[in-house]
Formats: C-alpha cells, structure tokens, sequence
C-alpha cells in the first residue's frame, strides 16, 4: 500500500470519529448561528428545545452526509498534508535545511501546507455542508427533503450546480485561513515533543495526539468562527429573491449582519462550538495516528 493510500485511509477513520463524536454539538451551532436574533436564550436553550421538540435522534439529523462527505473531507485535509510535508521535506534536503530528515519544517512550510490541504479539501466540505446545514435548519415538520440525496436532486434541478456550492467562496476563505493555522499548531506541538522527549512519531502516546487535536481545534475556530457563521447563514439563505434571499454576497451578509444585529452575532453559537472542539479534534487526530500507525506496521 503506497504512503498516499495510506494517508488517505487513515484520514478517514479520523474524519468518521469527527463526525460521531461533533454531531450533537454541531447542529446546535448551526441552529443558533441562523436562527433569528433573540430565538435562543444560549446553548442549553437550543439544545432543549431540539430534544423537547423533536427528539434525541434530532442531533443526529443529516448525519448520513458529514459521515461520508467529512469522511472524504478528512481523508483529502492528510492526504494533502501529508504529501506537502513530504514535498517540502525533500525541498529541505536539498537545501540542507530541517535537520538529518529534512522533517523539520518551518513555521511556514506548515502553514502553506495546511491552506493547501485547506483549499483541496474545499471542494468537498463546501457542498457537503451546504446539504447538511439545509437539513439540519429544515423543519421537523412538512420538512422539504426527504434526506441529502433528496436534497441534492432538488437544489441541482432548481437552481444548477451553482445551487449545490452555494457559499463556496466564503467556504475556501475559511478552509484555507483555518487549516492553515489548525496543522501549524498540531504539528510544532508534534515536532516540540519529539525533539525535547528524543522520540519519534510513532511513539506518540494516544492522549497527547487528544491533547494537541483539541489545542489545534481550538486555534482553528479562533480565527475562522465569524467566517463560518458567515457561511452558515449564506448556505440558509434563499437560492433566489422568490424564494427568499437576505444576502447578494458574503460580504453584503457581513455587513447587514454587523448593522442589524451588532457584533455579538458573529459570535452567536460559539459555546457549542467549543465544548465540542476538544472531543471532535482530538479524536480526529487520535483516529488518524492510530490508523496511520496500524497500516504502516502491516
């Protein structure tokens, strides 16, 4: 099995631990992020009225898409970093940088490959979340679809591909800003242990890869959340003026979301969000080690 295959294998197991262990959290995001000022009073507010209205099985509402979209997401973000850390890693042994392995790689070098990874995973993550998040704001009753493949053929016959990858700019804005910082920060964590312990990396304990998943999960929503709610409420909004559109643009949401509900809605949702960084990064990157360490000693 070549490195690459191997990467990607293993990003999926950390992608599928994602998304079984952030699902609750995110639809609670998600509900709050879009719905109208005043709605929810926080968090448990959200979160009750979910369960009291609709049921326990409702924070598992669209999961079938994350599954296998942030599957596929997770598995082209390694794949992706991976190879850019070896590509840079041969660019330093060339110039005599990184140290004996050319491993060693700057502060830069990692920040490049994690927009890269961000950029490539992109594609994915847009339109996958788009259906989620229509699937997750829809109401319980007389919903207007019937699950993502439902949503799919409805979006793609009334509005074109275009209506699949709505928010697609906004999306790479975050994806590249967020995982550019989100693998900066696992891997100098990784590389600072390795060098002050004299170890290698697969001798990484399982609760530091926890450890430095949920730092680096915190990081990424550090710089990227009021990008995301952003997204969020373009991938809500109507396809078009008949059907309900607020926005023209991302930048036109930003600035009637700042003059009509104030700073703080770029925040809205935010508690959710960091409760559940810690468990859906750190197993993220738990999952990945593991399944990376167990293919590479076949």
């Amino acid at each position: 099995m070549s490195k690459t295959v191997k990467d990607l294998t293993a990003g999926t197991a950390g992608g599928i631990a994602q998304v079984l262990v952030g699902q609750p959290f995110d639809i609670v995001k998600v509900r709050m992020q879009t719905a109208p000022k005043g709605t929810y009073s926080g968090m448990m507010h959200c979160a009750g009225g979910i369960l009291k209205n609709e049921g326990p099985l409702a924070f598992y509402k669209g999961t079938l898409t994350p599954l296998l979209g942030i599957g596929v997401c997770v598995s082209i973000q390694f794949g992706v970093i991976e190879y850019m850390k070896r590509f840079f890693a041969h660019r330093n042994l060339v110039s005599g940088n990184g140290g004996p392995t050319g491993k060693d790689l700057n502060a830069g070098q990692l920040f490049a490959s994690g927009v890269t990874a961000g950029l490539a995973n992109g594609f994915v993550s847009g339109p996958v979340e788009h259906i989620r998040i229509r699937l997750q704001t829809q109401p319980s009753i007389n919903p207007p679809y019937n699950g993502p493949f439902d949503a799919i053929r409805k979006i793609y016959k009334a509005h074109g591909i275009a209506g699949i990858f709505k928010g697609q700019g906004v999306t790479f804005l975050r994806e590249a800003t967020g995982y550019g910082v989100y693998f900066l920060a696992y891997e100098k964590l990784v590389q600072r242990e390795m060098r002050t312990k004299g170890i290698k990396r697969e001798d990484l304990s399982p609760m530091n890869a926890i450890l430095y998943g949920a730092t680096a999960g915190y990081a990424l929503w550090a710089v990227i959340y009021p990008i995301d709610m952003i997204k969020s409420r373009m991938q809500t909004d109507g396809f078009t003026s008949a059907t309900g559109r607020r926005y023209a643009s991302s930048l036109d949401c930003a600035k009637q979301v700042w003059r009509i509900e104030g700073p703080k809605a770029f925040l809205r949702g935010l508690g959710p969000t960091l409760i559940r960084s810690p468990f859906a990064n750190g197993a993220t990157f738990l999952g990945f080690e593991m399944a990376n360490r167990f293919l590479n000693s076949l």
